[in-house]
């Protein structure tokens, strides 16, 4: 739907964690009223009714991926799968009826308890700032296969975390450099280089806010049973902690990297 330049401007002024879902309703109201374009006024008109009527549309969590069924172009493992059964998980903990005990009064979408996926390390959905942030990682490893010595390996990783070994005329990974986005393995000509274990890497206890705090992540790469449980045992931790709508990360953070399997 086309937008005036006046109204453009305007939804960018919306909280950006709201954004998205501001912009689609007001282009359905628009188009209600038969709008062809929209203008600042449909913007404002929206607007108003959605933050005054905020607290009806809270539903306890946000659950948000990169990409999502469109795909990751540079994924190193799907989780669209994955992202249906973190769903459940959260449906069924009924984040909205435990914060409004909490809270006390109208809930806000900063309230919300926020997870998000992604299929890469380039983690376009931000799972830094997320209370649980999911990437898709898969680990290079050597085989049995001759190099050829192109080179290709090298120049794809972003990270120097591959090397040709001269002497040996192999490849040699260092895993305390690489991210495990899986980019060497798929311009390798020789299967020199395959996919070695595959999974999910996980970041606890991010948020933004007046104090700021980066996600932390789990040591390991985590199966889709693995992340569930850890998920479940995330919120189960949170609805114990929690009060007043304190977030995730304020939940005495320091215990956030035992929550294991």
């Amino acid at each position: 739907m086309k937008w005036t330049p006046e109204a453009e401007n305007a939804i960018k002024k919306v909280p950006f964690f709201v954004r998205k879902k501001v912009r689609a309703r007001v282009e359905k109201e628009a188009a209600d009223n038969g709008r062809p374009v929209v203008s600042l006024e449909d913007v404002n008109a929206t607007r108003n009714r959605f933050m005054n009527q905020m607290d009806s549309e809270v539903r306890g969590y946000q659950l948000d991926a990169c990409f999502g069924a469109s795909g990751c172009p540079n994924s190193a493992n799907s989780t669209e799968s994955l992202s249906a059964k973190i769903e459940a998980i959260l449906k069924d903990a009924d984040l909205a009826a435990f914060l409004r005990q909490q809270v006390g009064g109208p809930l806000k979408f900063h309230h919300e308890f926020r997870v998000t996926l992604c299929d890469c390390p380039n983690a376009c959905s931000q799972p830094q700032i997320k209370d649980i942030g999911v990437i898709g990682a898969c680990l290079p490893e050597v085989t049995g296969d001759p190099c050829s010595g192109c080179g290709l390996c090298v120049s794809t990783c972003p990270d120097n975390a591959v090397t040709l070994d001269g002497d040996k005329n192999g490849i040699s990974i260092d895993y305390e450099k690489c991210l495990a986005c899986g980019q060497c393995i798929r311009v390798c000509p020789t299967g020199t280089l395959k996919e070695g274990k595959k999974g999910f890497k996980i970041l606890l206890g991010g948020k933004l806010g007046r104090h700021p705090k980066l996600a932390e992540p789990l040591p390991g790469i985590y199966s889709e049973d693995e992340v569930l449980k850890i998920v479940e045992n995330c919120l189960k931790y949170y609805k114990a902690n929690s009060t007043g709508g304190k977030r995730f990360a304020d939940c005495r953070p320091s215990d956030l990297l035992s929550i294991h399997t």
